[in-house]
């Protein structure tokens, strides 16, 4: 019984190569969401952005960004997923311009 949940749990084989960090195998939907999805959402391709919109819909999504203001999020991806989910153009403006994230979006900017 606890073999066929963990293989319940495990997540595509297409979606190894954006956690090349991390050992694939032990990720589970359950126990590393946060970080499956920000993952995605930061550095995923087409199908796996539809696979995280089937799995997590998009009002959950809309409430995941706003509950972590953006973090993890280029300005430019902040911006496609403000646009995609519909989120507060206000509330957007107001993460863009926190000063905290001014020094990691600026980071590589010389």
């Amino acid at each position: 019984m606890k073999q066929q949940r963990v293989c319940a749990t495990k997540l595509p084989r297409t979606l190894r190569p954006f956690f090349w960090d991390y050992d694939f195998a032990r990720l589970s939907w359950e126990a590393d969401r946060d970080l499956i999805i920000a993952r995605i959402l930061a550095v995923g391709d087409w199908a796996s952005l539809r696979w995280l919109r089937r799995r997590f819909p998009d009002n959950e999504l809309r409430a995941w960004l706003i509950r972590r203001r953006g973090a993890g999020l280029s300005n430019r991806h902040l911006r496609f997923w403000e646009l995609i989910l519909d989120l507060p153009r206000r509330q957007v403006n107001a993460w863009l311009a926190d000063p905290a994230r001014q020094i990691w979006e600026g980071r590589n900017r010389e």
